[in-house]
């Protein structure tokens, strides 16, 4: 009986995209001859196409093992040893593999393979993948250092489709998509105003503004918003939208026990940092106050300060209410907090009993919220503050108006000046003393000469202050309006986040005779406002707090109350 043929599985693969397709045709052919030249029958072929020899998730490859398990086949017949894997571990793995199963790899370049070829294929695949490694990363900073990009394309940016005057493609160009550079404002301001990441997020979605994550179209996530600020991911860290491209951030390395690339982050002078205006989307202004909010969260979620020490997330999350965190008792100092659903009181009273404080009084969350912010509405009408805030808009005005008539004056002695040089070498002109060079001097001052007439023009004198009538009466319903601001959806975040701002404490002092048994005491910027209405402020402040004054509340803010 004559014997059965050898069955082959052939194996083929190119590691990159810009490669073509039909080199996986060309190595299965040569694959083909040559088991047709040992009289061997090619049973199956494997292939994987634009995927690196130095991962082992390859589609094609998996396949190959796990029929080989299956003993499907007799050989694996390839090009090169290096087709298979370049991965030094990964092409050992893999001959020991099929040896057990008493596979033979033969391949067209090496004959068939031995444990000589694995060392010496292996170490030579290393060598090469880490000189490609370097060649590729001294190619992609050439790039970045003329202002191009190294690869991906941000939100808000789009590859720029052209081509050079020799017919070539412009590669590494980007220019800003305007849609998405407008909800990266969006994202930006809404932050600024106070909004979570999440909240964020969930708006984008709400609004089904698409995402295209290069997979396809996702969803808004808060990871995709706040990303990680010191790897520089996440639409808030991207320094690419202040016109300021940073490269080599960080360094991929493969984990050799799960196989998958781990981040590490470089040290700052190797990064690449350059310039790209054209590319900017937002203003130094709002990314500094992002980047503020984003400090002050990170220092709220580590008070200790310790660079290892732990985490307390909780301290990061917004109010519940809206003086929550704010009230403190006005006997021992300790937070006053939700003691039911509906009434506040002071914790140490209950958890720690009256060794250490004595304050039994509670008063109702809404009522605190409606004293203070009917105090705080009263008192912000008292006529001393409107006055002030009057004085305070002409004072700014007459401020800007001061700057614009710095530089229309400037701009007028400019244009005396190339009045001057202009009749000078019209002068020398007429003396018969003309040089080329004149025309190209005369071209340039009278260019200069049309720019500042120019400004001029679009800058006329402002007019004389005069303060509108109702003037007063726009403060008034602004501030007749703060509870509403406070209530409105559009409006709640940032108003409540403006006002916590300027408040720094409430303290809750337990008192039979006031309404609910408690007096209210502010303190914080706020206080500081309110107290510009108060014309007795020789009294020393109740509470020494450095850069703040306090303001008392009883059943209204009376302002002879304020002290400083």
């Amino acid at each position: 009986m004559p014997s059965q043929p050898l069955r082959v599985a052939t194996y083929a693969r190119y590691s990159s995209e810009m490669q073509s397709a039909a080199s996986i045709e060309d190595q299965q052919r040569l694959c083909h001859r040559l088991a047709e030249t040992h009289g061997w029958v090619v049973v199956h072929d494997y292939s994987d196409a634009a995927i690196s020899g130095a991962s082992r998730e390859r589609p094609g490859y998996q396949r190959l093992l796990t029929d080989a398990r299956l003993g499907i086949f007799d050989i694996v017949v390839a090009e090169s040893l290096d087709r298979i894997s370049r991965d030094q571990e990964d092409t050992s793995y893999f001959y020991k593999q099929l040896q057990y199963r008493d596979i033979r790899i033969v391949t067209s370049s090496q004959g068939e393979i031995s444990e000589m070829h694995i060392g010496f294929n292996g170490a030579v695949s290393a060598v090469f993948l880490k000189d490609l490694a370097a060649k590729v990363h001294r190619g992609l900073e050439g790039r970045v250092r003329k202002g191009k990009s190294a690869g991906g394309v941000s939100y808000g940016y789009r590859v720029t489709r052209a081509f050079r005057e020799d017919g070539t493609l412009v590669t590494g160009e980007r220019e800003i998509n305007v849609d998405e550079a407008a909800i990266v404002r969006r994202i930006f301001r809404e932050y600024d105003a106070g909004h979570s990441a999440r909240a964020i997020a969930a708006g984008l979605n709400a609004d089904k503004i698409p995402l295209d994550t290069g997979k396809g179209t996702g969803v808004w996530g808060p990871s995709t918003i706040s990303g990680n600020w010191k790897r520089g991911t996440g639409i808030l860290n991207n320094e690419l939208y202040i016109g300021r491209m940073v490269w080599n951030r960080q360094t991929f390395v493969k984990d050799p026990d799960t196989r998958k690339r781990q981040a590490r982050l470089n040290p700052p002078e190797q990064w690449i940092v350059e310039d790209v205006p054209n590319l900017r989307i937002i203003d130094d202004t709002l990314w500094d106050r992002v980047k503020a909010r984003q400090s002050a969260i990170r220092d709220d979620m580590n008070p200790a300060g310790v660079q290892a020490g732990p985490r307390r997330p909780e301290n990061a999350r917004r109010p519940s209410y809206l003086f929550s965190g704010l009230m403190k008792c006005g006997c021992c100092g300790t937070s006053y907090t939700l003691i039911n659903k509906t009434r506040y009181g002071c914790v140490a009273a209950r958890n720690k009993g009256d060794a250490i404080c004595t304050n039994r009084a509670t008063i109702e969350r809404e009522v605190v919220e409606d004293r203070v912010l009917t105090g705080l509405r009263d008192s912000l009408l008292h006529p001393d503050l409107i006055t002030t805030f009057v004085e305070e808009y002409r004072r700014a005005f007459n401020a800007e108006a001061a700057g614009a008539d710095a530089a229309r004056e400037k701009a007028r002695r400019d244009l005396a000046q190339i009045d001057k040089k202009i009749s000078s070498i019209m002068a020398a002109i007429e003396d018969g003393m003309y040089q080329p060079s004149m025309k190209d001097r005369m071209a340039e001052l009278e260019g200069e000469k049309r720019k500042l007439i120019g400004y001029l023009a679009q800058s006329p004198e402002p007019p004389a202050l005069r303060l509108h009538p109702s003037l007063s009466e726009v403060y008034r319903s602004k501030i007749r309006n703060l509870s509403s601001a406070l209530q409105d959806p559009d409006l709640k975040t940032e108003a409540t986040e403006a006002l916590r701002g300027l408040v720094s404490e409430i303290r809750m002092i337990p008192n039979a005779d006031a309404p609910q048994g408690h007096h209210i005491e502010l303190a914080g910027e706020l206080a500081g406002i309110l107290a510009l209405g108060v014309s007795d402020t020789t009294k020393p402040a109740r509470f020494a707090r450095v850069g703040s004054v306090t303001m008392v509340a009883g059943v209204g803010f009376e302002p002879t109350t304020f002290r400083l």
